[in-house]
Protein backbone atom coordinates (compact mmCIF):
# COMPACT_ATOMS: atom_id res chain seq x y z
CA UNK A 1 0.00 0.00 0.00
CA UNK A 2 0.70 3.50 -0.55
CA UNK A 3 2.52 5.83 2.00
CA UNK A 4 0.24 7.30 5.01
CA UNK A 5 -0.99 10.84 4.42
CA UNK A 6 1.18 11.80 7.23
CA UNK A 7 4.39 10.64 5.71
CA UNK A 8 3.81 11.68 2.35
CA UNK A 9 4.00 14.98 3.34
CA UNK A 10 6.83 14.57 5.38
CA UNK A 11 8.45 13.30 1.98
CA UNK A 12 7.58 16.29 -0.05
CA UNK A 13 8.79 18.31 2.57
CA UNK A 14 12.19 16.64 2.62
CA UNK A 15 14.14 19.02 0.04
CA UNK A 16 12.80 22.13 1.64
CA UNK A 17 14.55 20.80 5.44
CA UNK A 18 17.78 19.24 3.07
CA UNK A 19 19.85 23.07 2.74
CA UNK A 20 23.17 23.74 2.70
CA UNK A 21 24.73 24.52 6.04
CA UNK A 22 26.27 28.28 6.40
CA UNK A 23 29.53 27.03 7.13
CA UNK A 24 30.07 25.53 3.60
CA UNK A 25 28.51 29.02 2.41
CA UNK A 26 30.85 31.16 4.12
CA UNK A 27 33.60 28.88 3.18
CA UNK A 28 32.28 29.53 -0.25
CA UNK A 29 32.52 33.67 0.33
CA UNK A 30 35.88 32.81 2.02
CA UNK A 31 37.18 31.61 -1.10
CA UNK A 32 35.59 34.32 -3.38
CA UNK A 33 36.87 36.78 -1.34
CA UNK A 34 40.77 35.60 -1.44
CA UNK A 35 40.25 35.33 -4.95
CA UNK A 36 38.42 38.99 -5.43
CA UNK A 37 41.47 40.19 -3.00
CA UNK A 38 44.40 38.34 -5.47
CA UNK A 39 42.84 39.30 -8.97
CA UNK A 40 43.19 43.09 -7.72
CA UNK A 41 46.21 42.55 -6.15
CA UNK A 42 47.81 41.29 -9.34
CA UNK A 43 46.03 43.90 -11.41
CA UNK A 44 47.35 46.73 -9.55
CA UNK A 45 50.83 45.07 -8.91
CA UNK A 46 51.71 43.37 -11.51
CA UNK A 47 50.40 44.44 -14.65
CA UNK A 48 49.88 48.10 -13.43
CA UNK A 49 46.28 48.36 -14.10
CA UNK A 50 44.60 51.77 -12.80
CA UNK A 51 41.34 51.21 -11.03
CA UNK A 52 39.65 52.74 -7.84
CA UNK A 53 41.78 50.11 -5.37
CA UNK A 54 39.81 52.16 -2.64
CA UNK A 55 36.62 51.57 -3.27
CA UNK A 56 37.22 48.11 -4.57
CA UNK A 57 38.76 47.46 -0.78
CA UNK A 58 36.22 48.44 0.66
CA UNK A 59 34.04 46.64 -1.77
CA UNK A 60 35.59 43.42 -1.03
CA UNK A 61 35.26 44.30 2.88
CA UNK A 62 31.91 44.43 2.67
CA UNK A 63 32.02 40.56 1.75
CA UNK A 64 34.80 40.29 4.64
CA UNK A 65 32.50 41.71 7.23
CA UNK A 66 29.11 40.10 6.06
CA UNK A 67 30.84 37.04 6.61
CA UNK A 68 32.38 37.54 10.01
CA UNK A 69 29.06 38.57 10.87
CA UNK A 70 27.47 35.12 9.91
CA UNK A 71 30.36 33.14 11.50
CA UNK A 72 30.05 35.23 14.65
CA UNK A 73 26.03 35.17 15.02
CA UNK A 74 24.95 31.53 14.00
CA UNK A 75 26.23 28.61 14.53
CA UNK A 76 28.20 26.85 11.76
CA UNK A 77 25.82 23.90 12.11
CA UNK A 78 22.74 25.73 11.13
CA UNK A 79 21.27 24.70 8.14
CA UNK A 80 20.11 28.22 5.72
CA UNK A 81 16.52 28.79 5.69
CA UNK A 82 14.54 29.60 2.22
CA UNK A 83 14.29 33.54 2.84
CA UNK A 84 18.08 33.45 4.63
CA UNK A 85 20.06 31.25 1.48
CA UNK A 86 17.99 33.90 -1.00
CA UNK A 87 19.60 37.22 0.90
CA UNK A 88 22.84 35.60 0.78
CA UNK A 89 22.86 34.86 -2.81
CA UNK A 90 21.45 38.61 -3.20
CA UNK A 91 24.47 39.74 -1.19
CA UNK A 92 26.75 37.88 -3.64
CA UNK A 93 25.39 38.86 -6.62
CA UNK A 94 25.19 42.97 -5.66
CA UNK A 95 28.48 42.85 -4.10
CA UNK A 96 29.82 41.39 -7.32
CA UNK A 97 27.98 43.26 -9.33
CA UNK A 98 29.56 46.34 -7.65
CA UNK A 99 33.19 45.01 -7.87
CA UNK A 100 32.79 44.37 -11.35
CA UNK A 101 31.28 47.97 -11.81
CA UNK A 102 34.75 49.43 -10.56
CA UNK A 103 36.96 47.37 -12.58
CA UNK A 104 35.56 47.58 -15.83
CA UNK A 105 32.30 45.62 -16.06
CA UNK A 106 31.72 43.52 -18.77
CA UNK A 107 35.59 44.76 -20.44
CA UNK A 108 36.86 42.20 -17.04
CA UNK A 109 36.47 38.62 -18.00
CA UNK A 110 35.57 37.89 -14.35
CA UNK A 111 32.21 38.86 -15.38
CA UNK A 112 31.53 35.60 -15.82
CA UNK A 113 31.38 34.46 -11.99
CA UNK A 114 27.95 36.13 -12.05
CA UNK A 115 27.17 32.55 -13.22
CA UNK A 116 27.84 31.09 -9.70
CA UNK A 117 25.30 32.42 -7.61
CA UNK A 118 22.95 31.70 -10.16
CA UNK A 119 23.72 27.67 -10.16
CA UNK A 120 23.96 27.72 -6.63
CA UNK A 121 20.24 29.30 -6.25
CA UNK A 122 19.17 26.87 -8.69
CA UNK A 123 20.21 23.94 -6.43
CA UNK A 124 18.66 25.53 -3.50
CA UNK A 125 15.95 27.66 -3.33
CA UNK A 126 12.26 27.02 -4.58
CA UNK A 127 11.02 28.64 -7.94
CA UNK A 128 10.44 32.41 -6.51
CA UNK A 129 13.99 32.19 -4.65
CA UNK A 130 15.77 31.47 -8.12
CA UNK A 131 13.77 33.94 -10.29
CA UNK A 132 14.87 36.79 -7.77
CA UNK A 133 18.51 35.72 -7.66
CA UNK A 134 18.50 35.41 -11.67
CA UNK A 135 16.68 38.51 -12.39
CA UNK A 136 18.86 40.38 -10.06
CA UNK A 137 21.75 38.72 -11.77
CA UNK A 138 20.30 39.41 -15.79
CA UNK A 139 19.57 43.14 -14.96
CA UNK A 140 23.06 43.40 -13.29
CA UNK A 141 25.14 42.02 -16.54
CA UNK A 142 23.01 44.72 -18.57
CA UNK A 143 23.55 47.45 -16.56
CA UNK A 144 26.89 46.62 -16.39
CA UNK A 145 26.89 46.08 -20.18
CA UNK A 146 25.77 49.57 -20.77
CA UNK A 147 27.76 51.76 -17.46
CA UNK A 148 30.76 50.81 -15.81
CA UNK A 149 34.11 52.83 -14.67
CA UNK A 150 36.58 51.58 -17.48
CA UNK A 151 39.75 49.98 -16.09
CA UNK A 152 43.28 51.97 -17.39
CA UNK A 153 46.52 50.82 -18.79
CA UNK A 154 49.50 51.67 -17.08
CA UNK A 155 49.71 54.60 -19.97
CA UNK A 156 46.01 55.54 -18.71
CA UNK A 157 44.49 53.70 -21.78
CA UNK A 158 41.15 52.91 -21.18
CA UNK A 159 41.14 49.03 -21.41
CA UNK A 160 37.92 48.11 -23.39
CA UNK A 161 36.23 45.27 -25.97
CA UNK A 162 35.15 46.54 -28.98
CA UNK A 163 31.39 47.01 -29.32
CA UNK A 164 30.12 44.09 -30.74
CA UNK A 165 32.44 41.65 -28.65
CA UNK A 166 30.60 43.65 -25.32
CA UNK A 167 27.08 42.83 -26.67
CA UNK A 168 28.35 39.44 -27.25
CA UNK A 169 29.74 38.81 -24.11
CA UNK A 170 26.56 40.36 -22.54
CA UNK A 171 24.36 38.23 -24.78
CA UNK A 172 26.53 34.60 -24.06
CA UNK A 173 25.78 35.77 -19.88
CA UNK A 174 22.15 36.59 -20.36
CA UNK A 175 21.44 33.25 -22.12
CA UNK A 176 24.24 31.43 -19.47
CA UNK A 177 22.32 33.02 -16.46
CA UNK A 178 18.71 31.66 -18.17
CA UNK A 179 19.99 28.46 -18.99
CA UNK A 180 21.95 27.71 -16.36
CA UNK A 181 18.58 28.71 -14.26
CA UNK A 182 16.41 26.51 -16.05
CA UNK A 183 18.81 23.03 -16.22
CA UNK A 184 20.34 22.95 -13.15
CA UNK A 185 16.39 23.80 -11.24
CA UNK A 186 15.27 20.86 -13.61
CA UNK A 187 18.08 18.11 -12.57
CA UNK A 188 18.02 19.53 -8.94
CA UNK A 189 14.07 19.00 -9.02
CA UNK A 190 14.43 15.14 -10.52
CA UNK A 191 17.08 14.67 -7.86
CA UNK A 192 14.71 15.38 -5.31
CA UNK A 193 11.98 13.48 -6.68
CA UNK A 194 14.14 10.49 -6.89
CA UNK A 195 15.39 11.16 -3.64
CA UNK A 196 11.74 11.64 -2.24
CA UNK A 197 10.66 8.57 -4.17
CA UNK A 198 13.65 6.42 -2.60
CA UNK A 199 12.63 7.15 0.90
CA UNK A 200 9.33 5.93 0.28
CA UNK A 201 10.03 2.94 -0.90
CA UNK A 202 12.11 2.49 1.54
CA UNK A 203 9.67 3.50 4.05
CA UNK A 204 7.18 0.78 2.32
CA UNK A 205 9.35 -2.00 2.54
CA UNK A 206 10.27 -1.93 6.33
CA UNK A 207 6.24 -1.24 6.69
CA UNK A 208 5.96 -4.64 4.95
CA UNK A 209 8.94 -5.94 7.02
CA UNK A 210 7.36 -4.52 10.51
CA UNK A 211 4.01 -6.33 9.40
CA UNK A 212 6.07 -9.98 8.84
CA UNK A 213 8.16 -9.74 12.06
CA UNK A 214 5.17 -8.81 13.71
CA UNK A 215 3.77 -11.83 12.73
CA UNK A 216 6.54 -13.48 14.46
CA UNK A 217 5.96 -11.72 17.69
CA UNK A 218 2.46 -12.89 17.54
CA UNK A 219 3.44 -16.74 17.57
CA UNK A 220 5.56 -16.07 20.49
CA UNK A 221 3.37 -14.38 21.98
CA UNK A 222 0.68 -17.48 21.50
CA UNK A 223 3.02 -19.81 22.55
CA UNK A 224 3.70 -18.05 25.64
CA UNK A 225 0.33 -17.34 26.91
CA UNK A 226 -1.17 -21.19 26.56
CA UNK A 227 0.16 -22.68 29.44
CA UNK A 228 -1.11 -19.80 31.80
CA UNK A 229 -4.84 -19.88 29.62
CA UNK A 230 -4.69 -23.46 30.00
CA UNK A 231 -4.13 -22.85 33.80
CA UNK A 232 -6.80 -20.03 34.46
CA UNK A 233 -9.47 -22.69 32.14
CA UNK A 234 -8.68 -25.79 34.34
CA UNK A 235 -8.86 -23.35 37.87
CA UNK A 236 -12.20 -21.82 36.49
CA UNK A 237 -14.00 -25.40 35.88
CA UNK A 238 -12.79 -26.44 39.49
CA UNK A 239 -14.09 -23.58 40.60
CA UNK A 240 -17.45 -24.09 38.90
CA UNK A 241 -17.77 -27.27 40.61
CA UNK A 242 -16.80 -26.46 44.04
CA UNK A 243 -19.73 -22.96 44.04
CA UNK A 244 -22.36 -25.22 43.12
CA UNK A 245 -24.03 -24.31 46.24
CA UNK A 246 -23.38 -20.94 45.39
CA UNK A 247 -24.90 -19.92 41.70
CA UNK A 248 -23.94 -16.21 41.51
CA UNK A 249 -20.43 -17.30 42.16
CA UNK A 250 -20.67 -20.44 40.17
CA UNK A 251 -21.43 -17.85 37.11
CA UNK A 252 -18.80 -15.40 37.70
CA UNK A 253 -16.20 -18.75 37.55
CA UNK A 254 -17.90 -19.65 34.64
CA UNK A 255 -17.84 -16.42 32.74
CA UNK A 256 -14.33 -16.75 33.46
CA UNK A 257 -13.38 -19.63 32.19
CA UNK A 258 -15.44 -19.25 28.60
CA UNK A 259 -13.24 -15.87 28.08
CA UNK A 260 -10.14 -17.81 29.06
CA UNK A 261 -11.48 -20.61 26.25
CA UNK A 262 -11.81 -17.74 24.12
CA UNK A 263 -8.72 -15.53 24.50
CA UNK A 264 -6.92 -19.48 24.10
CA UNK A 265 -9.00 -20.03 20.80
CA UNK A 266 -7.75 -16.36 19.30
CA UNK A 267 -4.33 -16.70 20.49
CA UNK A 268 -4.18 -20.26 18.95
CA UNK A 269 -5.12 -18.51 15.92
CA UNK A 270 -2.92 -15.65 15.42
CA UNK A 271 -0.48 -17.92 16.21
CA UNK A 272 -1.11 -20.21 13.52
CA UNK A 273 -1.07 -16.76 11.36
CA UNK A 274 2.03 -15.71 12.91
CA UNK A 275 4.02 -19.01 12.16
CA UNK A 276 2.84 -18.77 8.61
CA UNK A 277 4.37 -15.09 7.92
CA UNK A 278 7.45 -16.09 9.66
CA UNK A 279 8.47 -19.91 8.89
CA UNK A 280 7.18 -19.65 5.27
CA UNK A 281 9.59 -18.46 3.84
CA UNK A 282 8.95 -20.11 0.31
CA UNK A 283 6.20 -20.98 -1.81
CA UNK A 284 4.84 -21.62 -5.01
CA UNK A 285 4.66 -19.29 -7.70
CA UNK A 286 1.27 -18.88 -7.83
CA UNK A 287 0.47 -18.85 -3.85
CA UNK A 288 2.69 -15.92 -3.85
CA UNK A 289 1.17 -13.52 -6.57
CA UNK A 290 -2.14 -14.65 -5.15
CA UNK A 291 -1.21 -13.48 -1.58
CA UNK A 292 -0.12 -10.33 -3.09
CA UNK A 293 -3.68 -9.79 -5.30
CA UNK A 294 -5.87 -10.94 -2.61
CA UNK A 295 -6.40 -7.08 -1.27
CA UNK A 296 -8.15 -6.07 -4.37
CA UNK A 297 -9.74 -9.52 -5.30
CA UNK A 298 -12.78 -8.13 -4.48
CA UNK A 299 -13.54 -4.64 -5.48
CA UNK A 300 -15.28 -5.18 -8.51
CA UNK A 301 -13.21 -6.19 -11.33
CA UNK A 302 -12.69 -9.64 -12.24
CA UNK A 303 -9.29 -11.01 -11.73
CA UNK A 304 -7.89 -14.09 -13.72
CA UNK A 305 -5.11 -15.91 -12.79
CA UNK A 306 -3.60 -18.27 -15.91
CA UNK A 307 -0.80 -20.75 -14.29
CA UNK A 308 1.24 -23.10 -16.98
CA UNK A 309 4.55 -23.39 -18.26
CA UNK A 310 5.76 -21.99 -21.22
CA UNK A 311 5.07 -23.88 -24.20
CA UNK A 312 8.32 -26.24 -25.50
CA UNK A 313 9.77 -25.45 -21.86
CA UNK A 314 10.44 -29.31 -21.62
CA UNK A 315 9.28 -32.10 -19.07
CA UNK A 316 11.46 -31.01 -16.13
CA UNK A 317 9.73 -27.51 -16.35
CA UNK A 318 6.37 -28.86 -16.10
CA UNK A 319 6.50 -28.29 -11.91
CA UNK A 320 5.54 -25.07 -10.55
CA UNK A 321 8.50 -23.52 -9.36
CA UNK A 322 8.64 -22.89 -5.55
CA UNK A 323 9.83 -19.22 -5.12
CA UNK A 324 11.53 -17.11 -2.17
CA UNK A 325 8.53 -15.48 -0.66
CA UNK A 326 10.18 -12.17 0.53
CA UNK A 327 8.33 -8.87 1.83
CA UNK A 328 9.64 -6.36 -1.55
CA UNK A 329 8.46 -9.47 -4.22
CA UNK A 330 5.35 -9.68 -2.40
CA UNK A 331 4.77 -5.67 -1.81
CA UNK A 332 5.86 -5.07 -5.66
CA UNK A 333 3.35 -7.28 -7.22
CA UNK A 334 0.84 -6.06 -4.86
CA UNK A 335 1.51 -2.05 -6.18
CA UNK A 336 1.54 -3.47 -10.04
CA UNK A 337 -2.09 -5.50 -9.42
CA UNK A 338 -3.78 -2.32 -7.36
CA UNK A 339 -2.63 -0.08 -10.46
CA UNK A 340 -4.06 -2.45 -13.06
CA UNK A 341 -7.73 -3.09 -10.98
CA UNK A 342 -7.59 1.09 -9.99
CA UNK A 343 -7.39 1.39 -13.82
CA UNK A 344 -9.66 -1.84 -15.30
CA UNK A 345 -12.93 -1.42 -16.69
CA UNK A 346 -14.17 -4.88 -15.87
CA UNK A 347 -11.36 -7.71 -15.93
CA UNK A 348 -7.85 -8.28 -15.23
CA UNK A 349 -5.61 -11.30 -16.03
CA UNK A 350 -2.25 -12.52 -14.10
CA UNK A 351 0.02 -14.80 -16.52
CA UNK A 352 2.07 -16.99 -14.63
CA UNK A 353 4.60 -18.94 -16.70
CA UNK A 354 8.06 -19.98 -16.25
CA UNK A 355 11.02 -21.44 -18.25
CA UNK A 356 14.08 -23.63 -17.36
CA UNK A 357 15.69 -20.11 -17.41
CA UNK A 358 13.19 -17.77 -16.12
CA UNK A 359 10.06 -16.63 -14.58
CA UNK A 360 7.74 -14.42 -16.18
CA UNK A 361 5.01 -12.52 -14.60
CA UNK A 362 2.40 -10.75 -16.54
CA UNK A 363 -0.43 -8.16 -15.58
CA UNK A 364 -2.70 -7.21 -17.65
CA UNK A 365 -6.03 -4.80 -17.79
CA UNK A 366 -8.41 -3.87 -20.12
CA UNK A 367 -8.42 -0.32 -19.25
CA UNK A 368 -7.19 2.81 -21.04
CA UNK A 369 -3.89 1.61 -21.30
CA UNK A 370 -0.84 4.06 -20.96
CA UNK A 371 -0.44 7.08 -22.81
CA UNK A 372 2.26 5.91 -25.70
CA UNK A 373 3.95 9.25 -25.12
CA UNK A 374 4.68 8.16 -21.72
CA UNK A 375 5.70 4.61 -21.85
CA UNK A 376 9.40 5.00 -21.65
CA UNK A 377 9.43 6.97 -18.93
CA UNK A 378 6.96 4.81 -16.86
CA UNK A 379 8.44 4.96 -13.24
CA UNK A 380 9.69 7.63 -12.88
CA UNK A 381 8.43 9.42 -9.41
CA UNK A 382 5.95 11.84 -8.58
CA UNK A 383 4.88 11.59 -12.65
CA UNK A 384 1.17 10.62 -13.70
CA UNK A 385 1.54 7.83 -16.01
CA UNK A 386 -1.86 6.95 -16.40
CA UNK A 387 -4.91 9.26 -16.20
CA UNK A 388 -8.72 8.48 -15.09
CA UNK A 389 -11.29 10.95 -14.16
CA UNK A 390 -11.54 11.26 -10.32
CA UNK A 391 -8.64 9.33 -9.92
CA UNK A 392 -5.23 11.36 -8.49
CA UNK A 393 -2.01 9.99 -8.15
CA UNK A 394 1.81 10.57 -8.40
CA UNK A 395 3.26 7.31 -10.07
CA UNK A 396 4.94 6.98 -6.77
CA UNK A 397 3.36 2.83 -6.35
CA UNK A 398 4.68 2.17 -10.13
CA UNK A 399 7.45 3.72 -8.95
CA UNK A 400 8.31 1.87 -5.62
CA UNK A 401 7.36 -1.38 -7.07
CA UNK A 402 9.71 -1.14 -9.99
CA UNK A 403 12.71 -0.33 -7.43
CA UNK A 404 11.74 -2.97 -5.09
CA UNK A 405 11.48 -5.78 -8.13
CA UNK A 406 14.59 -4.68 -9.53
CA UNK A 407 16.31 -5.13 -6.56
CA UNK A 408 15.00 -8.38 -6.64
CA UNK A 409 16.74 -9.48 -9.86
CA UNK A 410 13.37 -9.16 -11.91
CA UNK A 411 13.15 -6.94 -15.52
CA UNK A 412 10.39 -4.71 -15.78
CA UNK A 413 8.59 -4.13 -19.37
CA UNK A 414 5.72 -1.80 -20.06
CA UNK A 415 3.21 -1.80 -22.90
CA UNK A 416 -0.01 -1.80 -24.25
CA UNK A 417 -1.99 -4.63 -25.88
CA UNK A 418 -3.62 -2.81 -28.75
CA UNK A 419 -4.89 -5.59 -30.89
CA UNK A 420 -3.24 -8.37 -29.43
CA UNK A 421 -5.29 -11.19 -27.72
CA UNK A 422 -5.08 -12.44 -23.92
CA UNK A 423 -4.31 -16.16 -22.96
CA UNK A 424 -8.12 -15.97 -22.48
CA UNK A 425 -9.06 -15.31 -25.97
CA UNK A 426 -10.24 -11.85 -25.24
CA UNK A 427 -8.99 -9.14 -26.69
CA UNK A 428 -6.03 -7.19 -24.59
CA UNK A 429 -6.36 -3.23 -25.26
CA UNK A 430 -5.30 -2.37 -21.94
CA UNK A 431 -1.72 -2.09 -20.19
CA UNK A 432 0.39 -4.74 -20.00
CA UNK A 433 3.27 -5.00 -17.29
CA UNK A 434 5.77 -7.92 -17.52
CA UNK A 435 7.65 -8.83 -14.99
CA UNK A 436 10.83 -11.40 -15.60
CA UNK A 437 13.66 -12.93 -13.28
CA UNK A 438 16.43 -15.30 -13.79
CA UNK A 439 15.37 -18.07 -12.30
CA UNK A 440 18.45 -18.61 -10.07
CA UNK A 441 17.86 -15.38 -8.79
CA UNK A 442 14.38 -15.89 -7.55
CA UNK A 443 14.15 -19.83 -7.35
CA UNK A 444 14.47 -21.56 -3.64
CA UNK A 445 16.49 -24.45 -3.49
CA UNK A 446 17.09 -26.93 -0.98
CA UNK A 447 19.98 -25.48 -0.04
CA UNK A 448 18.41 -22.92 1.91
CA UNK A 449 16.56 -19.26 1.81
CA UNK A 450 19.54 -17.14 2.31
CA UNK A 451 18.78 -13.26 1.23
CA UNK A 452 18.83 -12.99 -2.83
CA UNK A 453 22.21 -11.03 -3.40
CA UNK A 454 20.70 -8.65 -6.13
CA UNK A 455 18.40 -7.20 -3.06
CA UNK A 456 20.09 -4.30 -1.04
CA UNK A 457 18.34 -3.07 1.67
Amino acid sequence: MPPADTELAMLRDLGRRNRVRLKTQILLRWIAVAGQTAAALVAATVYGLVFPSGLVAITIGAAVLANLLAAFLLPATRRLSEGEAAAMLVFDVAQLSVLLWLTGGLDNPFALLMLAPVTISATMLRLPGVLLVSGLALVSVTVLWLWSRPVLSPQMVALSLPELLRFGFWLALAIGILFIALYVRRVTLEMQAMGDALAATQLALAREQKLTDLGGVVAAAAHELGTPLATITLTASELVDDLADRPDAAEDAALIRAQAIRCRDILRSMGRAGKEDTHLRQAPLEAVVREAAEPHLARGRDVVFAVGAEPGSGAEAELQPLIHRRPEIVHGLRNLIQNAVDFARGRVEIDLSWTPEAVMVTIEDDGPGFPPGLIGRIGDPFMRSRRRPGYEGMGLGLFIAKTLLERSGARLSFANGGDRLRASGDAAGGAIVMIVWPRETIEATDAGTAPNPHFLP
